[in-house]
């Protein structure tokens, strides 16, 4: 009997690669937080101004007047998979804030039949045992407000911790650089993650790898590299708010997102693939919001080898009180044509309301 075949899946997905730049490494940071801007298509770029721009957007936590912080749980994949965020920022001064967040993205209790079978071939279940796989981003964050008037500027240092149960483990550490610019009702946002690429290296445990090293003939055979590098990745974004007989607001967001590699996205070559995104935000007294947004424009193959242009529609909602946010979001976390689409609730605290 072969051995469990998804445990195979994972540890050769996970770590079957070598030392050079990776197109989709540490993706589970890209997937976003807020369910506000996941509600827009992620077209928070240039308009956040919160806690959560420690990930969109270092730049933005320069707006903070007070303490604030974030939560935010999401299914994954049909609740096979958790993804949990959590935050907090604060002002340093008039000029400078900081914040602090943690990213985990995992699947728990997945079955181990690697040793099922024992050494007489006879087939043990109670040799089945438990493991997790586990991804975590911890990111801190400096803002500042520039000296010219309108510009401020964020850095973030990363650590990445992964973890696949006994199997396998790395640490990886990388900087994202983002810049702001106001200038009257016009933002303007640029976002550079993995600046200086971010940089994975893995431990395997080589005793629980010979166990599976045979499992498919032809396959497996040899340890995997233990490196890994994320490439860098550029984000433009724009918005524009507007305010409409005091009580409402309208807020219009666009955003493209680059990779320096050719991809699926409607504008790609050789050199870059570009993938633009548009969100929208329409406000009630500062008190009740709704969203829509569209993203993730693909060229997608068809059965009879034809294209067509596929895209990923987003909304959401809002209610804010007293320094208390809740969010809502009806998003795909995944790739758009798995139509797996999320129920997605955030929470932002002002934490001067308790000080108040």
């Amino acid at each position: 009997m072969k051995k469990n075949q998804f445990i195979i899946l994972i540890l050769v997905c996970s770590i079957n690669y070598g030392q050079t730049v990776r197109k989709y490494s540490n993706e589970f940071m890209n997937i976003g937080v807020d369910a506000a801007a996941l509600g827009m298509a992620n077209t928070a770029v240039a308009s956040s101004v919160d806690v959560n721009s420690g990930y969109w957007n270092p730049a933005g936590l320069t707006h903070l007047e007070d303490s604030q912080m974030a939560l935010m749980h999401a299914n994954y994949f049909a609740n096979i998979a958790q993804y949990d965020y959590i935050a907090y920022a604060s002002p340093i001064d008039d000029r400078s804030a900081w914040g602090i967040s943690l990213i985990r993205f995992g699947v728990d209790d997945i079955l181990n039949t690697t040793e099922l079978i024992d050494s007489q071939g006879n087939i043990d279940y109670n040799r089945i045992s438990l493991f997790s796989t586990a991804d975590y981003g911890f990111t801190f964050s400096y803002a500042r407000k520039l000296p010219v008037q309108g510009f401020q500027y964020g850095v973030n240092a990363k650590v990445i911790r992964r973890i696949i149960g006994k199997f396998a483990d790395s640490w990886g550490f990388g900087f994202d650089i983002g810049l702001q610019y106001e200038k009257k009702d016009w933002k303007f946002g640029l976002m550079v993650r993995d600046i200086t690429t971010t940089y994975n290296v893995w431990n395997i445990d080589e005793e629980e790898y010979k166990k599976i090293a045979d499992a498919v003939p032809g396959q497996n055979q040899e340890l995997p590299e233990s490196t890994e590098i994320t490439a860098p990745k550029v984000q433009l974004g724009l918005s524009k708010k507007l305010i409409i007989r005091y009580d409402y607001s309208i807020l219009a967001a666009a955003n493209l997102n680059m990779r320096f590699s050719k991809t699926n996205d409607i504008i790609s070559n050789d050199f870059v693939s570009i993938d633009p995104a548009l969100g929208f935000e329409f406000g009630y007294t500062d008190l009740v919001f709704l969203r829509a947004g569209v993203g993730n424009f693909q060229n997608v193959q068809q059965l009879d080898d034809t294209k067509k242009i596929g895209f990923q529609p987003n909304i959401g909602l809002g209610f804010k009180y007293k320094g208390i946010q809740v969010d809502y979001a009806l998003t795909d976390l995944g790739n758009q044509s798995t139509a797996l689409y999320s129920n997605i609730f955030s929470l932002k605290v002002d934490l001067s309301l308790f000080r108040n």
